[in-house]
């Protein structure tokens, strides 16, 4: 083997050809010119040099027996390593036929014999210039690929964390339902919408019956996890995802019923109630039963523009004191009239 190295860390021409008189013609031609230049006397020989050292451009004679210039360039355009050095052809061929299937394979030039000088450098300089430019487009490329990887990961990180930052912003820290912002938000969007539409809108206004006997009795520890397993069977009880479940403050639970009439506020609030005495959450401080039960105003509307929120909540706040005052652990109901701002009472909805 008749080999010129040179180090990895410069330019770097690989010359195959079988003929030495060649080789050495482009070797002087390549040296005198200052580049560095590696050597291969044939197909099999250029593949195995390549592996030690990545070339920075490749001369390589079509006609060589056992493995020709096109099944080299062949080789080395299925490498994902090797795909990109520019290939040059260089043969004695004048045919037109062989220098369209050079390029067919990949090659980005071609030089014929006898080699002018001249031609050699100029075809050659020019090549490596391309393959500087295309490197230094791929390195910027790749680092602009990386900034916006980068920025994507922050944005996606300041979103997640925007979120998390509403997600608390809305939510109840002790009972994980929706808080009392959420709940006004939700009821101001949705009273809105259904005026627009002309559909009911309901409201289930709880309390936890003897809460503060609850707390006297047991410690405010276990009056905390008391709230949070009603929240959570409260919100067992509500089916759609439209329904909004919020802590309205204190033991008081509240819930929105988007596109939901009277009837249909009092099936759930009765659900709710089962759900409430199946957890048969003991309680020897309530004066009505041994478990804790809820007593809840029920009141349903269809928005209208001289109406407001603000009457739906009072409505329920009116039902919700009735049933305490018929003895709780009872659901009350009371319908806004839809002719005047004054609510119309249908009367108390007895116990389950």
């Amino acid at each position: 083997m008749n080999e010129y190295q040179m180090g990895c860390n410069q330019s770097n021409i690989l010359v195959v050809d079988d003929l030495p008189d060649n080789v050495d013609l482009l070797y002087r031609i390549l040296r005198q010119k200052g580049f560095n230049v590696t050597t291969a006397h044939s197909g099999e020989e250029a593949l195995s040099t390549i592996l030690t050292c990545l070339p920075d451009l490749i001369l390589v004679d079509i006609g060589m027996p056992y493995m020709d210039g096109y099944e080299v360039c062949h080789i080395l355009k299925a490498n994902p390593r090797t795909k990109d050095i520019p290939i040059i052809f260089v043969t004695a061929f004048e045919q037109i036929l062989n220098k369209v299937k050079a390029f067919e394979m990949g090659g980005v030039d071609y030089i014929t014999k006898p080699f002018e000088t001249a031609e050699v450098l100029a075809r050659v300089e020019l090549h490596l210039s391309l393959r500087r430019l295309q490197q230094q487009l791929e390195a910027q490329n790749e680092l602009l690929r990386r900034e916006v990887r980068d920025r994507m990961a922050i944005e996606a990180a300041l979103q997640a964390a925007n979120q998390e930052l509403q997600r608390l912003a809305h939510q109840d820290g002790l009972t994980q339902i929706a808080n009392r912002r959420c709940f006004d938000l939700c009821l101001n969007q949705e009273w809105r919408r259904l005026m627009r539409e002309v559909q009911p809108l309901s409201l289930i206004l709880c309390d936890v019956d003897f809460f503060k006997a609850y707390n006297d009795t047991y410690g405010h520890q276990a009056g905390d996890n008391c709230l949070r397993r009603i929240a959570s069977a409260i919100a067992t009880a509500v089916k759609r995802p439209s329904d909004v479940v919020a802590r309205y403050g204190g033991e008081e639970f509240v819930l929105i019923l988007p596109n939901t009439p009277a009837s249909g506020a009092l099936y759930v609030a009765q659900e709710i109630q089962e759900a409430v005495r199946a957890l048969e959450l003991v309680h020897a401080g309530s004066q009505i039963s041994p478990y804790i039960t809820l007593s809840m105003g029920v009141t349903a509307v269809i928005p209208k523009a001289n109406l407001s929120p603000m009457s739906l909540i009072a409505a329920a706040d009116r039902a919700l004191y009735r049933a305490k005052l018929a003895g709780r652990d009872r659901i009350s109901l009371e319908e806004v009239g839809f002719r005047s701002d004054h609510p119309h009472v249908l009367g108390d909805h007895p116990k389950v």
